[in-house]
């Protein structure tokens, strides 16, 4: 799919004047404070504009009503289609129906849009999947498995300390990745390999608001005076997005802890340059979850063309992704886990980082 798309791109991109005509697509991403949402919103509108369309990218700072009155204008204008990457996946029914009044077909970008009949399409990655590579990142970084979830002949008993971090309560991707991760850990805290030492181990517990750095700083500070004032040491983190990796490292940094044998192993996701220099270089951050936005864009792209001319887009999923209302088609994406080892052949060869950015 990703390799048919990107020839088309090339010539609509060739011809200047690409097969949409000059049709209006409205494109409404949440925040520019998540480096990866401004090379998301750079990726789709580039190759939609491959494709002869006129874009309107629009970014909401995760403010709801913003994100709804972008929406709103996109329609006003005359969007024939949106691509929307949702700040809250229940808060667009109305805006949504508006759409579906003028017929105008909506993807789903990378979070699910729920409550709603008024989604055409959902294009995404294999998010329980990804949660899973999270846990078997930590799990890996203790000496427990390989980075498939291999176990490790003659790896240690524990008990390790570890404790857990979920994503926004309003990102329906927050639960898959909080899913895959628990039913990969189940089996070692169960066997007393793991041990949450802080008991906060409910989701609802767990969740971070809108993905915050800070707020998952202050979480952090809160469970090591709580919980490990008594000279215990933090083995390890289950962090679901870099962002939150990077509050837990300042956490952590600001009680003491130094990089070395007692530095904690923590996960992470989106490949963030910040978080891969700490991974690449001072080790502070053990590992990330690379979800290739390029191809993602690509994904949701070729589902938008595909609808505009009156196509049935590719998906891979008409499962597991139920948004209240109905099943909606999805295309789901791979995910890799990056470490020190294979920076350079993920991320650098990839084109998606260069050494000279890694530093």
């Amino acid at each position: 799919m990703v390799v048919s798309l990107a020839a088309c791109s090339q010539g609509g991109a060739a011809s200047g004047d690409g097969a949409g005509g000059g049709a209006l697509v409205g494109v409404a991403m949440p925040t520019k404070s998540s480096e990866r949402w401004i090379q998301d919103g750079k990726a789709v509108k580039e190759q939609l504009e491959a494709e002869g369309y006129k874009v309107d990218l629009q970014y909401a700072e995760d403010d709801i009503p913003t994100q709804v009155s972008q929406i709103e204008n996109m329609i006003t204008k005359g969007a024939e289609a949106l691509i929307i990457a949702s700040i809250d996946g229940t808060t667009l029914t109305q805006v949504l129906q508006d759409a579906a009044d003028a017929d105008i077909p909506v993807v789903a970008y990378d979070r699910l849009i729920r409550d709603t009949p008024n989604v055409s399409y959902y294009a995404s990655f294999d998010n329980y999947k990804v949660g899973q590579q999270q846990a078997n990142s930590v799990l890996n970084g203790l000496g427990l498995v390989d980075l498939e979830g291999a176990p490790i002949d003659g790896a240690p008993a524990g008990p390790f300390n570890i404790e857990l971090f979920a994503g926004s309560p309003d990102d329906n991707n927050a639960t898959f990745f909080w899913d895959g991760a628990q039913d990969t850990l189940k089996p070692f805290i169960e066997a007393g390999t793991l041990v949450v030492k802080s008991e906060q181990t409910d989701f609802e517990q767990a969740a971070t608001l809108r993905w915050d750095g800070e707020t998952a700083q202050k979480r952090m500070e809160n469970i090591l005076t709580s919980t490990y004032s008594d000279g215990t040491k933090v083995n390890g983190v289950l962090s679901p997005y870099d962002g939150i990796s990077r509050g837990i490292i300042s956490a952590l940094t600001d009680a003491g802890y130094t990089t070395g044998d007692e530095w904690p192993i923590i996960s992470g996701q989106d490949a963030e340059i910040d978080s891969v220099k700490a991974i690449a270089n001072t080790g502070e951050q053990f590992a990330t979850i690379f979800k290739d936005t390029r191809k993602l864009a690509t994904a949701a792209v070729e589902m938008t063309v595909a609808v505009l001319n009156d196509e049935e887009p590719e998906v891979n999923n008409e499962e597991d992704y139920d948004n209240g209302e109905f099943v909606v088609p999805s295309y789901l994406l791979d995910s890799q886990i990056v470490v020190k080892d294979n920076v350079t052949e993920v991320l650098v060869e990839s084109g998606y980082w260069t050494e000279e950015e890694i530093g």
